[in-house]
């Protein structure tokens, strides 16, 4: 659909056949902590076809955090939180970038072309931050403000490899301001795993101009708060989401009986 066509016909981006960009588990649920994945799904509005790439590129690390969305879920069902998913594919707008951040919307990924986000006009990149970035952070504010709550977790994944680079980290928290919450984090889970190597601010650091959650969620509202990265590799299974979720839990367990 061409930002001509928005424009004119004032038609909508997602039609009836679209998911809703936001999957909610356990939205009554009083547990002090909400988990938030933004990078769950794979989904891509049926406007907007395949964006010109293969369903093999879709299902690569471009298109989604692997193994992420199931961490979460995991993570929702043992702990009782509550957890907003986002159901679109990062490809389509990153709901952990700025909307004007020029990643938001990418015309390349990790070297890859994505010739369905080439040459949007003004009315297309609005048209997704309209109806899938601002649902996804209506639905995360409007559960941190619906109960009290003591901290806010991301849930993210990463590849092993990036531009001919190893990343060694088998876990990562990411932070800024905040620096207390991601080292008790830390601490908790190398006491009872002392065999993984885990990152601070690795693999990637957080900025205003390039990130979302951290400054706005959890700075924005001075709420204890982490983006937990999780290397892919270890999360491509089914047995490996749900240790890993259990890990997470056991660190979020023992950080909330000590903050």
């Amino acid at each position: 659909m061409t930002a001509d066509s928005l424009t004119e016909t004032g038609a909508r981006l997602l039609t009836a056949q679209d998911p809703h960009p936001v999957e909610v588990l356990n939205p009554d649920s009083d547990f002090p902590v909400l988990l938030i994945c933004e990078h769950a799904g794979q989904a891509v509005p049926e406007r907007l076809g395949t964006l010109g790439i293969s369903q093999h590129q879709r299902d690569a690390h471009i298109s989604w955090d692997i193994g992420a969305g199931a961490v979460a879920r995991h993570m929702a069902e043992r702990l009782g939180a509550p957890v907003a998913l986002q159901r679109f594919s990062r490809l389509v707008i990153d709901c952990n970038r700025p909307p004007d951040s020029p990643d938001a919307i990418p015309e390349v990924s990790d070297g890859i072309a994505i010739p369905g986000n080439r040459g949007l006009g003004a009315a297309d990149r609005q048209a997704r931050v309209n109806e899938i970035f601002r649902p996804f952070h209506e639905t995360a504010n409007a559960l941190l403000d619906i109960r009290p709550r003591r901290a806010t977790f991301a849930i993210h994944s990463f590849t092993p490899v990036l531009g001919g680079v190893a990343r060694p980290w088998d876990l990562g928290f990411l932070f800024r301001r905040d620096t207390r919450t991601s080292a008790t984090l830390r601490d908790h889970v190398q006491a009872q795993h002392p065999e993984l190597v885990i990152g601070m601010n690795q693999p990637y650091q957080i900025e205003d101009a390039s990130d979302w959650f951290v400054p706005r969620h959890g700075e924005a509202r001075g709420l204890p708060h982490s983006l937990i990265e999780i290397r892919n590799d270890r999360i491509s299974d089914a047995a490996g989401q749900q240790a890993w979720a259990e890990l997470l839990c056991n660190a979020i367990a023992r950080f909330l009986e000590n903050s």
